[in-house]
């Protein structure tokens, strides 16, 4: 029994360690948003139209800070299902990570060239491309997890894990449409990437409880 215990302890600590560097990670990506927005240099009795003018970047700004914020959140509620990792789990959440800290660069992009009628329209691209890669690694992590369910602790239930697959799919569907949007308005299209991360904010998709857990067998 202190054997199986000390193994259980030390998967317990890979997951924690996993956890804590991406929250390193996101805390970083999150604080580097807010260094886009410049201080106007000499505006003077102008102050205010000039803080005006930098509406693109407030909108970056705020819009990407929800992106990073919900997906840490999700992020952190499904990793507190997870009761050991794998070289396969620790490098998907790596990619994860990759596109997570890569956001403030398209994100000033956006804030740059957002009222410019030709730029923006590449600037959106970039910022939606990135959302689609950040959407298919999350989902490979959440394949992978649910493959056989053997990184979950006891209380999930991975059959039912499984049968989430389907949602993740479709919902990814969503961001190469912002793809084709960003063609047509770069305005409109950091405004559903907005939506979307708060539709995700409010409508996560739950890791599945075993239904002895719930009656608390």
């Amino acid at each position: 029994m202190g054997f199986i215990a000390r193994v259980t302890e030390s998967s317990r600590s890979e997951s924690s360690r996993v956890e804590a560097f991406s929250d390193g990670v996101f805390a970083i990506a999150i604080t580097l948003l807010i260094l886009e927005i410049k201080v106007p240099p000499h505006a003077g009795d102008h102050l205010w139209r000039e803080l005006g003018h930098m509406w693109p970047s407030y909108a970056a700004y705020v819009v990407s800070f929800l992106v990073i914020g919900i997906m840490w959140v999700n992020h952190h509620t499904l990793f507190s299902y997870v009761a050991r990792v794998d070289r396969t789990l620790m490098f998907l959440n790596l990619l994860l990570l990759m596109t997570v800290v890569a956001i403030p660069w398209p994100a000033a992009l956006m804030a740059e060239y957002l009222r410019e009628p030709g730029a923006s329209h590449v600037a959106a691209v970039v910022y939606s491309g990135l959302m689609v890669v950040m959407a298919l690694n999350y989902q490979a992590l959440w394949w992978h997890l649910t493959r056989t369910g053997h990184l979950f602790d006891s209380r999930v239930d991975n059959t039912a894990a499984r049968a989430t697959r389907a949602r993740f799919a479709i919902g990814s569907l969503v961001y190469p449409a912002t793809v084709a949007l960003a063609f047509v308005s770069a305005p409109l299209t950091l405004a559903v990437h907005g939506l979307l991360a708060v539709y995700y904010g409010f409508n996560q998709l739950k890791v599945p409880i075993a239904r002895s857990v719930e009656l608390g067998d």
